[in-house]
């Protein structure tokens, strides 16, 4: 599994193009915006745009998806269901952050937890990790050792749960039930800033250290 992160917009968001080296079939995961930017990264790698994955709803993760599906006439997959209510609000996302207007949109397909998505050889399986959003998930390829977790985990830090529908209580349980478990040795992939491991982040990421026991 090949991948190349560029970070679009404002908010420096990572949108990660990944490709499978035999086949050449590619995805981009998370466009938050410049599509232009994305396309010409992609024309780059000289390889062909199988479809785009979403780890969750909000403006900065999705906000060239619906043009790059047109342009290159693919799919949409994910996020899980319960971010519909996200996507149905890019507008008002837009307008809150005093940003061109994106339109609303429904993905190809939700994905749900358990589900793999394959691009070419290379297959991804998805897990629902709630509490940023409450449909974002996460994929992960095993055999590279690698997960694409957009907002839900960063290098020292986790994701915010202030915007509707998050919770910081279910963040951390996903975090600890679903991407811990994975293995200290998987290499992670945010939504914004530096790459960091699993293992890294149980050791040293103050929001993972367990909390003294009170007597």
């Amino acid at each position: 599994m090949k991948y190349h992160i560029i970070p679009v917009t404002a908010f420096s968001q990572n949108c990660t193009l990944i490709w499978c080296d035999k086949t050449q079939q590619a995805a981009l995961v998370d466009p938050g915006g410049e599509p232009e930017k994305l396309k010409a990264e992609v024309a780059k790698k000289g390889v062909r745009i199988s479809q785009i994955l979403l780890t969750h709803g909000h403006l900065d993760h999705v906000g060239a998806a619906a043009e790059l599906a047109e342009y290159y006439q693919v799919p949409i997959l994910g996020p899980h269901k319960e971010d519909a209510f996200w996507l149905e609000g890019l507008p008002a996302q837009s307008r809150m952050f005093g940003l061109a207007e994106c339109a609303p949109f429904t993905p190809a397909q939700w994905l749900e937890e358990g589900e793999a998505v394959q691009v070419g050889e290379m297959s991804l399986r998805v897990l629902h990790c709630p509490g940023h959003t409450p449909g974002h998930v996460v994929f992960i390829n095993e055999k590279a050792r690698l997960a694409l977790v957009g907002d839900v985990l960063f290098c020292g830090g986790v994701g915010r749960s202030d915007f509707p529908r998050g919770d910081h209580q279910t963040l951390i349980a996903s975090i600890r039930t679903k991407l811990l478990p994975q293995g200290d040795d998987v290499a992670f992939i945010p939504g914004h800033g530096p790459m960091s491991t699993f293992g890294k982040e149980r050791q040293t990421n103050p929001f993972l250290r367990e909390e003294p026991a009170v007597w």
